[in-house]
């Protein structure tokens, strides 16, 4: 059951744990041993999917950094200087 929190298909691998530990579908546990085996495995699958979502690399740290010189090298060339006070 603990290989299920890194797998990628946690339900799959609790089938695959009743199937080996508990002879299922021919023998079945408890209804509430099933019932909490369920949700630890949906828990695991939403997380596994979150994980997933959060690899994807959304920014990349160069352009980043290039656009932020970009605009900083923008700044200073747009320099105003006040005439206001001639002499």
């Amino acid at each position: 059951m603990v290989s299920a929190m890194n797998s990628p298909d946690p339900l799959r691998d609790t089938v695959r744990w009743l199937a080996a530990h508990a002879r299922f579908p021919s023998s079945r546990l408890e209804n509430r041993s099933e019932v909490l085996l369920c949700v630890a495995a949906l828990a695991a699958s939403e997380e596994a999917e979150l994980r997933q979502r959060h690899l994807l690399q959304r920014r990349d740290p160069a352009q980043t950094s290039a656009l932020r010189t970009h605009a900083m090298r923008r700044s200073q060339v747009h320099f105003k200087c006040d005439n206001s006070a001639k002499v």
